[in-house]
């Protein structure tokens, strides 16, 4: 096959809105930022054969870049290039690349494992003994597997034995002492999952021995450590000295850890640990002997700022940070500001045309004594969501109808106007409700041979032509894996069971007990959540819910929302459900995963998703399966229910406490953005409406809801939707746009 080149130039930002690359993908993309002929090299072959083999090539044809820049290599997510000779030239292109480490030999985090390398033109994949996913296709009534190594979060290398390296999956940590020809588990520090960093040094303890030493971050803990070499190691946390917003319990996040050897004029070597956070901008320096944070500094000119990919030259530590870089004088614990090298890291970042993910910088370019790499270089652009229908699906302000409140007419045109008159341009509908009717009609076979279809069904040709006319963004909710309907389909063949019976499966609330006059039980009723859940494993559950999707699309829908996508979180007799359609090496994430995969593969359209407000909150999925930074790369939209009555009636409640509702949305929709790595747009749903707890009962009103909108406008300003499950929307307010908060 003849592959034509491509002026980077005239393609790359183009063609990347047009192309997502998924991170559990090995499909290439061949028209995207740059040629992939030289995936040759994969296969051992020379760089004086490679030459040879692509000589009718135009040199001309590949991004010229400046000699100076000679040996800088960039990751993306199409791959690793490098800049040889003045040209950028690919050299791995079977995934995106995310981490860059260099010592005896160079090792690469990507989406299909570690590889290793020791002359950059031959890979070798070393993630034998790491975790495997296992994702289930489907197409056209047949089902395959892909089997790839799991999301791994970080990688490190031992300061002074570049034999040991660290990894770790979002609930396992992994170690190799022999350059990755054999991984061992470290097992996990803590309750529940969602790690982020991870390093590895050599610390002095205090009864003098060095010990091989292994610290993680985590959502909830600060950080955790663990010595291997201990009889009966086990992980330890160190959870003081660190800030967090006031009324939180826990640490916030740890968002990168790095150690530094320093030699002494005797030759004594001590190491340093410093470490940053994800959502406070924060820097900390490790006190080893008493197991605590030591905080260095804090940004105080901007309160929403991640600090990452730490690295210490000179005395300074530099970091990325939202937007750019910043450094911090270590002598002085003072920030410096940004570095003088920064206008050239920024230029090559951009190098292939697009910012690289992760960049790594020698001697000879940069005037450090020692390389630089930069890791997570998406913030940088936190202005611009990373995702194919950014300018789709940006700035979509609207408000969600009831089902049985959207006929078409007087009716729909009520709602059409209440959006209007508060500087609204979107509704949200259910086309699919909480019991699985379809809520229009369809002409659709496939759908109606499993289908009700409600008797309050609109007429969708006259719903979306109303809409139109009236310039609305026409958002579609689809529950998917919480249907009645579904659930009661072909002798419950889709519905969760209850393994010890091998009945369908439903969520006991409680009982009801009845007793004599003795004390003794007469009789029991049990009180089941109103709630019937079918299978997230099943690809034909999948199937049915796209065609519904994709049904809609068609009528005129601009984009689908899915509600429900998670597993079932309540109930006396949760321990009892087995999923039968299950298959071996599958789990909750994976799950769901499978399922986005295969929607993104099948809609045309941009795919939101509705979160509990928790797991847009911290990194962490456990129980519901709503991993936000695993599923981000499948999905545009992600909207976090953020409801102050939702959380802990003194979360975020210190004074002035009415100033609650503002907080929570102002610091929720960061997190989700940065959790998400500006992957997707967050547009959180907004409580309008009361529930009985007591901050509602003191606080609720017009200025609640005000708060939570300005809010959401003072933080990654991308949109919202109100939500009242009776369509009464008395106490909204109009859109605030550019007005100063009058609070």
């Amino acid at each position: 096959m003849e592959l034509h080149l491509i002026k980077l130039s005239k393609y790359a930002d183009k063609e990347f809105m047009k192309y997502r690359i998924h991170k559990i993908s090995a499909i290439l993309v061949l028209t995207i930022a740059l040629p992939i002929f030289f995936s040759n090299a994969q296969k051992g072959n020379s760089v004086e054969e490679e030459t040879v083999r692509n000589e009718s090539v135009q040199v001309e044809d590949l991004p010229q870049i400046k000699s100076e820049y000679e040996g800088t290599l960039l990751a993306s997510e199409t791959g690793l290039y490098r800049v040889k000779d003045g040209i950028l030239w690919p050299l791995w292109t079977e995934g995106s690349v995310s981490r860059i480490v260099k010592g005896k030999s160079w090792f690469f985090l990507t989406s299909n494992g570690i590889l290793k390398s020791d002359d950059l033109v031959e890979f070798t994949n070393i993630s034998e003994g790491l975790p495997i996913l296992t994702i289930k296709r489907y197409e056209n009534g047949v089902k395959y597997f892909e089997k790839q190594t799991a999301a791994l979060k970080d990688l490190k290398m031992h300061p002074q034995n570049p034999d040991v390296l660290v990894t770790m999956t979002r609930d396992e940590v992994f170690i190799t002492r022999d350059g990755g020809k054999k991984w061992w588990s470290l097992g996990f520090c803590a309750k529940t999952n969602g790690a982020k960093s991870i390093a590895v040094a050599t610390m002095q303890d205090t009864d003098g021995a060095q010990r091989l030493t292994v610290f993680i971050s985590h959502p909830l803990y600060g950080l955790a450590y663990i010595q291997p070499d201990r009889k009966n190691a086990k992980w330890t946390d160190i959870n003081t000295g660190y800030d967090k917003l006031p009324t939180m319990s826990d640490p916030d996040e740890v968002a990168d850890i790095i150690t530094v050897c320093n030699k002494d004029d005797a030759g004594n070597v001590t190491t340093d640990v410093y470490f940053s956070q994800s959502y406070l901008p924060c820097l900390y320096k490790l006190d080893w002997a008493g197991k605590k944070a030591i905080k260095l500094g804090q940004d105080k000119t901007n309160q929403l700022d991640t600090f990452d990919s730490l690295f210490v030259e000179k005395n300074k530590l530099y970091f990325v940070c939202r937007n750019g870089f910043n450094s911090f004088d270590l002598a002085t614990n003072t920030f410096c500001g940004e570095p003088e090298e920064a206008q050239l890291w920024e230029t090559l970042s951009r190098l292939s045309g697009r910012r690289a993910l992760c960049l790594y910088i020698p001697e000879n370019v940069t005037s450090f004594s020692k390389p630089v790499v930069l890791n997570e270089m998406w913030l940088f652009d936190m202005a611009n969501p990373q995702t194919k229908y950014a300018d789709v699906a940006m700035d979509k302000k609207g408000l969600y109808i009831p089902a049985g409140q959207n006929n078409p007419g007087a009716q729909l045109q009520g709602f059409i106007d209440i959006a209007k008159e508060n500087k609204l341009n979107t509704v949200v509908v259910d086309m699919k409700d909480d019991y699985g009717l379809l809520r229009y009609k369809t002409d659709n076979a496939e759908i109606k041979k499993k289908a009700t279809i409600s008797s309050y069904a609109i007429d969708i040709e006259k719903f979306v032509k109303q809409c139109k006319e009236n310039n609305i963004y026409l958002v579609a909710r689809i529950v998917v894996f919480k249907d009645r309907n579904l659930w009661r389909y072909g002798d419950n063949k889709y519905a969760v069971v209850d393994y010890k019976t091998g009945e369908p499966w439903r969520g006991i609330r409680g009982y009801d007990v009845e007793k004599d006059e003795n004390g003794e039980e007469i009789s029991r009723t049990t009180n089941y959540y109103d709630e019937y859940w079918v299978d997230p494993y099943s690809e034909e559950v999948w199937e049915y819910n796209i065609e519904i999707a994709k049904d809609l699309v068609s009528k005129g829908f601009d984009e689908i929302q899915f509600d429900y996508i998670r597993f079932p979180t309540d109930g006396l007799n949760l321990s009892n459900v087995k999923y039968r359609w299950r298959d071996e090496g599958m789990d909750k994430e994976s799950a769901l995963i499978s399922f986005l995969s295969y929607a993104r593969e099948n809609l045309d359209a941009p795919i939101g998703i509705d979160i509990y407000g928790q797991n847009g909150w911290y990194r962490s999925g456990t129980r519901t399966g709503q991993d936000v930074e695993l599923l981000s790369p499948y999905v545009d939209v992600i909207c976090p229910m953020f409801y102050p009555s939702h959380f802990e009636q003194y979360f975020l409640a210190q004074s002035p406490a009415v100033e609650r509702p503002y907080r929570i949305y102002y610091y929720g929709c960061y997190r989700n953005t940065v959790i998400a790595r500006n992957q997707v747009i967050v547009r959180p749903w907004v409580q309008a409406f009361y529930l009985a707890v007591s901050y509602d009962k003191t606080y609720y009103g017009t200025d609640y809801i005000k708060r939570e909108i300005f809010g959401v406008r003072d933080s990654v300003n991308r949109g919202y939707m109100y939500w009242n499950n009776s369509g009464k929307y008395d106490y909204i307010s109009p859109d605030p746009e550019d007005t100063k908060y009058p609070w």
